[in-house]
């Protein structure tokens, strides 16, 4: 069942141990298995905390292969209480190793974390968490801003951060406050935010601006965390960027989820990856943690067709269903919804059913094509286990520009006329295709989880927050966005005590 294979490694804190897969009919070793992740770190409050365990035998091998979904037991228990309102899941990643989450639905002051196999305590189990250990709904800040960069081990800075704030000097908060919403309030959709004493205030633009819930409910979460810098900027709520770079007027600092290479939006995560981890373990059911343990069979037991699904929202993937129309023993791509070009679904339908996104893992070739932006679904086809072929593209994420063709992904034209090539040249290299699935999905799970969404989003706002020329100010019209206030069981924050004591 156990393959032996050449030396690797994996991380358990700060040190590396190198070791060999684990062969056919070992046994595992709870002494010699790893435990390590920041869900294993009291400061790191995140909606869903978490950590991982890499399964060792008793020849101190790693095994790359599960060894068993329930080869692992995890308890977590509050000490001084009688009652630990903690809710946790053990996720197989099938190749080795599992994530633990947990979420927290009330603060203790000390957490107890067992993690046991075979009856017997893994590695350095049990982990205590000296608190007091927040959940996410408490509102008790840090109030030093680098003291939370260095506890949540976020990067001392963010390339794509650089890129896009190159094209401010300066920002003054007076001068966007009067012209942006002159330049963009009437066509498009707006929120205007000022943060102030780490207290939120908005004032929407537009007619459609439902989707300021998914920006309110990250800035709220952030400062409930850290406080944040005293800072006035504006959000486009619309799918595609608005300040064009060859645009004759002054150019204004846009936030965006998403970006272009004709464009000069700030980039931010988007707001459907944003929503994943603020909704781990709660009403989503796609996140970056629970995509790592559906990742489908193995690479040699996977379909060798390429899948697509999704609405047409873009003329390339009307293409790309005829082309799958042509050769179907190569490519399975259909319609799940017009809307569009319904004048041409008796050309391109019928619609099909959705699948469950895990079902595309079943497949080795994922096809990740634009829709009105960039497709919001790569991350997650990222961390499966197939080979994900991205079209070229003028829109990206805050992410792409890290991610390398070739390396990360198969690359293919943004007019798909060299998809099959790229799918022939998939299935003649089946090792080297295998190895850049493999890349991708370990380029996702080191920068895409929760606590690097969290990172993003506040050095961005600390480095603009330094470009302002003026104090940023709560604008006539604005209202103050409340923190929610239906949590059943309410945190004592000890930084606000100390506060009151003196």
């Amino acid at each position: 069942m156990f393959r032996l294979g050449l030396t690797c490694y994996w991380p358990l804190g700060t040190v590396i141990l190198a070791l060999c897969e684990s062969a056919a009919g070992s046994q595992l070793s709870p002494e010699k298995s790893g435990v390590w992740g920041p869900g294993l770190r009291a400061e790191v409050v995140l909606p869903a905390r978490y950590f991982y365990i890499q399964a060792v035998d008793t020849e101190g091998k790693r095994f790359t292969v599960s060894p068993g979904e329930n080869a692992f037991q995890v308890k977590i228990t509050a000490p001084e209480e009688q009652f630990t309102r903690v809710g946790v899941q053990i996720l197989d990643r099938k190749d080795g190793s599992f994530i633990v989450r947990y979420r927290m639905y009330a603060s203790y002051k000390n957490l107890r974390i067992e993690v046991q196999a075979q009856g017997v305590h893994v590695a350095k189990s049990p982990y205590s968490l000296k608190g007091p250990v927040y959940h996410e709904n408490c509102d008790c800040p840090q109030e030093d801003g680098n003291a939370w960069l260095e506890e949540m081990s976020c990067p001392p800075s963010i390339l794509q951060i650089q890129r896009d704030l190159a094209h401010f000097p300066t920002v003054d908060p007076d001068k966007i406050a009067k012209e942006i919403p002159q330049r963009f309030g009437q066509r498009q959709s707006l929120c205007h935010y000022t943060i102030k004493d780490n207290k939120v205030y908005i004032k929407t633009h537009g007619e459609h601006v439902g989707f300021r819930i998914f920006m309110d409910a990250i800035l709220l979460s952030l400062t409930r965390k850290v406080k944040m810098p005293d800072v006035e900027f504006f959000v486009n709520l619309g799918d595609w960027p608005l300040e064009k770079k060859k645009s004759s007027q002054d150019i204004h600092p846009i936030f965006s989820w998403c970006g272009s290479n004709d464009s000069k939006d700030i980039v931010m995560p988007t707001y459907d990856l944003t929503d994943s981890v603020l909704e781990t373990m709660g009403r989503v059911s796609l996140d970056m943690m629970s995509v790592q343990a559906n990742t489908g069979p193995p690479w040699e037991e996977k379909n060798a067709t390429a899948i697509w699904r999704g609405r047409d929202s873009r003329k390339e993937r009307l293409e790309l269903v005829k082309m799958s129309r042509k050769y179907p023993e190569i490519i399975d791509a259909a319609f799940t919804n017009f809307f569009f070009f319904k004048h041409d679904e008796s050309l391109y339908g019928p619609i099909v059913k959705h699948i469950s996104f895990f079902d595309f893992f079943k497949y080795k070739y994922q096809i990740n094509i634009d829709g009105t932006v960039a497709a919001y679904r790569l991350p997650y086809l990222l961390a499966g286990s197939s080979v994900v072929l991205k079209q070229d593209s003028i829109y990206y994420e805050h992410f792409y520009n890290e991610l390398q063709p070739w390396k990360h992904y198969l690359p293919f034209k943004s007019d798909l006329s060299d998809l099959l090539e790229k799918l022939q040249w998939a299935k003649d290299h089946d090792e080297e295709a295998k190895n850049i699935a493999k890349a991708g999905q370990e380029f996702a799970r080191n920068n895409l989880m929760g606590d690097h969404i969290f990172c993003y989003y506040f050095k961005l706002f600390q480095e603009y927050a330094k470009l302002q020329a003026t104090e940023p100010k709560v604008r006539d019209g604005m209202e103050k966005v409340d923190q929610p206030d239906d949590d059943l069981f309410p945190c004592s924050c000890h930084r606000k005590k100390v506060k009151e004591e003196l």
